[in-house]
């Protein structure tokens, strides 16, 4: 869906048209500048900025800055130190020390020549800064696991929708050609009927203790930091890594490395727009592990703690009635029988969603922003697959079996449940 408002790069072209019509002498503008070097002019160009630019946030800028599609401009992080780190990559980049930094996020929305931005927060912090980018109209690139709880994922896909902006998750398996044709062999029966899906490489929930206090970083606003989140003490466990442990923050490895398998699971069982109806936690009895069932009757068991009572081919094992298929975040790496490997998908037959050549969920996202097409990793997608992990997450903590009803996105007849799709910000913060 195209924007309403007019862009930056129609506003320069104006702008470089009606200077050219005033300059009586010739001027020289050099063939770069214009693109002629195969590289895209300056006001063809995406102009780029980042909120979190610590070490993963850093993998994603320098992959942004290798493309000659974009133009960095601004970085925001709360951390000083962090944000003169990524600055000088960008410094770098363009031989210059134009990029500006920012403490607050909203100082940086508010410049209003920002085209898409890269979100590479804490999870806490994903949802807010997410929203607002749309509601200015600005593209949106997010770090996994995309929301910290169900009601905010739902309502970063209410703002893109709302907003016709492009908002991507960062599944990078989604991008990987060797996930890709271990769905496609699943999508298309090569296996049969799927009865089952077991899923390990993925974590637990994360946990609610509260660490004691200590001396904050002069460098480090702390109270930004927490933003949202109940207020804490500093602690150096939190920040700058390991916060993905802490509840307040983050839903922990389930929600980490569940983001990517359980999008896998997910994408191999055709539900994008979904997701299980049942979940029950390990019991020591019927169930050693937790049970995920969908509408259809497949069972998707997370794998933690113990050996499964099957051969696991790999990390997400996906078992139908005529072979088995072993997958994960780094591709297929066996099949059963062996010679599913060397299959091929017929043109009639399911294809999913491809990449464009040469591409990476990174540049999936540069090529939806200038198509207006969803990329492989569309918000809708990258809530529906999280909301598996939050779902885990609420039936570990409750200790007890739930029932989902994934259209409304609600638990049914569950008023505890249902309070924990949400969490209560502290002030001023708000979706």
């Amino acid at each position: 869906m195209p924007r309403k408002r007019i862009g930056r790069r129609e506003f320069l072209r104006r702008s470089v048209v009606g200077a050219a019509a005033a300059v009586a002498l010739p001027t020289f503008v050099p063939g770069s500048a214009l693109g002629r070097d195969g590289r895209p002019a300056p006001s063809e160009r995406i102009v780029m900025a980042c909120i979190g630019s610590g070490g993963r946030g850093q993998v994603n800028m320098r992959s942004f800055l290798a493309s000659d599609r974009v133009q960095f401009v601004a970085i925001c992080d709360v951390d000083t130190r962090v944000a003169r780190q990524a600055k000088a990559l960008v410094d770098g980049r363009y031989g210059n020390t134009d990029c500006r930094t920012y403490t607050d996020f909203r100082e940086l929305l508010a410049r209003g020549d920002i085209d898409a931005l890269d979100v590479s927060t804490p999870d806490h912090w994903h949802a807010i800064p997410t929203i607002e980018a749309c509601r200015r109209g600005i593209d949106v690139h997010v770090e996994k696991p995309m929301s910290l709880t169900i009601a905010g994922g739902r309502a970063m896909v209410n703002a893109a929708r709302k907003h016709g902006c492009v908002v991507q998750v960062g599944s990078e398996a989604r991008a990987n050609g060797r996930c890709r044709f271990a769905c496609e062999l699943i999508r298309n029966g090569r296996i049969g009927r799927v009865k089952e899906v077991y899923v390990g490489g993925v974590g637990g929930p994360a946990s609610t203790t509260v660490l004691p206090g200590e001396p904050a970083p002069a460098e480090l606003d702390w109270d930004l930091w927490l933003g949202p989140a109940p207020w804490r003490p500093y602690n150096k466990s939190y920040h700058p890594f390991t916060w993905r442990s802490y509840h307040d923050f983050s839903g922990g490895g389930l929600t980490d490395w569940g983001a990517h398998h359980f999008d896998l699971a997910q994408w191999a069982l055709g539900m994008d727009d979904s997701g299980p109806v049942e979940m029950h936690p390990p019991d020591g009895k019927k169930h050693r592990f937790l049970t995920y069932v969908y509408a259809n009757g497949v069972r998707m068991v997370h794998v933690m703690g113990a050996k499964p009572p099957v051969e696991m081919l790999s990390r997400i094992t996906v078992i139908g009635t005529k072979g088995r298929v072993g997958y994960w975040y780094g591709g297929i790496e066996a099949t059963d029988p062996p010679s599913l490997m060397r299959e091929q998908i017929g043109a009639d037959e399911v294809h999913l969603y491809r990449c464009p050549p040469g591409g990476h969920e990174r540049g999936d996202f540069l090529t939806a922003i200038r198509t207006r097409q969803r990329p492989g990793g569309d918000v809708e997608i990258g809530h529906r697959s999280v909301t598996v992990s939050h779902l885990g997450g609420i039936a570990y903590r409750l200790r007890r079996p739930l029932k989902w009803d994934p259209v409304a996105e609600e638990f049914a007849g569950d008023d505890e449940a249902n309070r924990m799709r949400s969490r209560a910000m502290r002030e001023p913060w708000r979706l």
